[in-house]
């Protein structure tokens, strides 16, 4: 049997049609066996468990998992080391529910106590912690069942994919996790603090896939806070590493991973952008990423243009990714982005590419750009941007919606000359939809861009805002359990009464409901910047000809702006007294003093 399915998945398939799996594990569990009949068994499962996604489901559908984990307790190495080969044969499948491996509690410190039995033991168990660690559980579990302590010895080992799959187990372990990543920091291997192993393995004589692991080690322990952004690992180790991984003399494979990797390593810190961003060339080395498959692969090589083609996609949303990460604080790095080759045309057109996952990397990358006022009015205009971003938020996955919609919200800022035909194109009822949905994310953004279109806006856009959005929604909005849903919505409210027709008209088809929101807000157990954006409408409607008489004639509303004249804020005394001085202002003494709330970049 063994020789026979050896490289030959027809014949795999067969045995397993004619019910191979459930007779070799009957023998495999069988004491009256012989060791020789049990290894061999696990061999040929094993074997098995090398063909298709098919083959393996069928496996792990016959229970081979609990199985071969019980064969672990059998005393006899050479069977311990066939069952932990086919074990990580079954767990490196993406169709293995990885859960199995922490059904039984007493597993995984069985398998940290077989760890020190041989190279192949180490090896094995390594790379199945590696791929079987998915959730912040899973490294909970490993965490304290000491795998620190019992994994940190292995980077030194002899054997290359011993070591190698102990990086590995390092990198998901450490991957958002505080905890992790601290005790990283002070472990010492063979009297060598851990992060200068690691900075060893990312020397250039060293194997790309061991670099590019302990470049993931540093990055994911600087993400969780256990190494500072300008410690010299980082900036001149881990980071000139990542973007070297960039290059065109690495496998496509890498360069996707390197991207990625450099991406997130950057993401929060302004400094780490600005250093990655004149390394190497970075921004021009990365629209090499948008010229696969090459015409060249497609003439001479079919499966060169075979393998281009499969990681096509994963480039274009490595190197998005990288751009918008390298873009989002630093005006001139946008400069840069925006003017290397075809950028902007590729940006577009990845909107509407059919890979979910570039269309979400390109609206990520062209949100962190809009966030530039001199983009915004010139190269976003100039290539009509929002037209392709309009039908991305017609039917998209949330994921997609929440960087559309932010995206939007900067291009409906009040100098960007988007605005004009976004509003022409009947935006107002999708933003409007948008403040109904279950995700805080969407409500916020859509709020917020309706608050951006409301500043200085003429009297018929503010109408046909309040027309669909709805007076009731409205007032769900301004009692939202998320902060920042009521504060762009209180932004909205001032941005629509502002100028004293708009107040006046506004407040005389909606006073009573916004007078009762108000009380409501001033009333309720709120932050100070919720109240004194609040106490700014109140100085609107104060300032309005008629609408000031809704305020005038409402005890209960004077004594509150006489609390908060009082009160210990001086942020809600000036509005506050704002409100007074607005009430008190005759129409003939002077200009209009309604305030807006300023537009904010989202």
């Amino acid at each position: 049997m063994k020789n026979a399915v050896i490289g030959n998945n027809k014949q795999k398939a067969n045995l397993i049609v004619l019910g191979a799996v459930p007779r070799l594990l009957y023998l495999l569990q069988q004491s009256s066996s012989s060791l020789q009949l049990r290894t061999e068994c696990a061999v040929v499962l094993g074997s098995l468990a090398m063909g298709t996604e098919n083959n393996i489901k069928s496996l792990v559908d016959c229970h081979i998992i609990p199985t071969l984990l019980q064969g672990l307790l059998c005393p006899d190495l050479i069977f311990i080391e066939a069952c932990l080969r086919c074990l990580r044969t079954v767990f490196i499948s993406p169709v293995t529910p990885v859960q199995l491996l922490y059904t039984d509690p007493t597993v995984i410190p069985h398998l940290m106590s077989l760890l020190s039995s041989s190279q192949r033991t180490q090896e094995y168990i390594t790379q199945i912690f590696s791929h079987c660690c998915k959730t912040p559980e899973h490294q909970t579990v490993l965490f304290n069942h000491g795998a620190i302590q019992n994994i940190a010895p292995l980077l030194i080992s002899p054997s290359y994919k011993v070591r190698m799959q102990a990086l590995k187990c390092f990198s998901v372990l450490a991957y958002e996790n505080t905890l992790v990543s601290m005790t990283l920091v002070n472990v010492l291997v063979a009297g060598e603090q851990l992060t200068q192993v690691f900075v060893k393995m990312m020397q250039r004589d060293q194997p790309v896939e061991m670099q590019l692991t302990a470049a993931k080690c540093l990055t994911y322990m600087c993400r969780a806070g256990a190494i500072r952004t300008d410690d010299s690992c980082i900036v001149l180790k881990t980071l000139p590493c990542l973007v070297r991984m960039c290059s065109k003399e690495h496998l496509l494979e890498e360069r996707v991973e390197g991207a990625e990797t450099l991406a997130y390593l950057m993401e929060p810190d302004v400094e780490l952008q600005r250093i990655a961003s004149t390394t190497d060339h970075l921004v021009a080395m990365l629209a090499d990423y948008f010229k696969y498959p090459s015409s060249v692969s497609a003439i001479t090589d079919i499966k060169r243009l075979d393998h281009d083609l499969k990681h096509a996609h994963e480039l274009r949303q490595a190197a998005f990714k990288l751009y918008a990460s390298l873009g989002s604080n630093d005006e001139d790095i946008r400069k840069k982005i925006t003017e290397t080759e075809n950028m902007m045309d590729r940006i577009v057109s990845g909107l509407s590419e059919s890979s979910i996952k570039v269309r979400l990397a390109a609206v990520r990358c062209l949100h962190s750009l809009s966030r530039s006022v001199q983009q915004l009015r010139t190269s976003f205009h100039d290539h009509a941007v929002w037209k392709p971003l309009m039908k991305l938020l017609q039917n998209a996955p949330d994921e997609v919606l929440v960087m559309a919609s932010s995206t939007l919200c900067n291009l409906l800022l009040e100098f960007s000359p988007s605005k004009e035909p976004i509003l022409e194109s009947g935006v107002i009822e999708l933003l409007c939809s948008l403040t109904q949905s279950d995700s805080p994310a969407l409500r916020v953004n859509g709020i917020w861009a309706l608050m951006n279109m409301a500043f200085q806006a003429d009297q018929k856009v503010k109408v046909e805002i309040v027309r669909s959005l709805g007076t009731e929604q409205l007032f769900r909005l301004l009692s939202d359990p998320d902060t920042n849903v009521l504060m762009k919505t209180l932004g909205l409210l001032r941005n629509l009464l502002s100028t004293r027709p708009h107040i006046d008209q506004i407040m005389s088809s909606h006073g009573k409901q916004i007078m009762q929101a108000v009380t409501l807000i001033l009333e309720a157990e709120h932050s100070i910047e919720v109240k004194e954006q609040t106490l700014c409408i109140l100085a609107n409607i104060a300032d309005g000809n008629t609408a000031k008489e809704l305020i005038m004639t409402n005890d209960d509303m004077l004594q509150k702006i006489k609390y908060y004249m009082g009160h210990s804020n001086v942020k809600l005394q000036l509005a506050a007294t704002f409100c007074v001085s607005n009430l008190i202002w005759n129409e003939e003494d002077g200009k209009n003093c309604s305030k807006l709330c300023a537009t904010h970049m989202n």
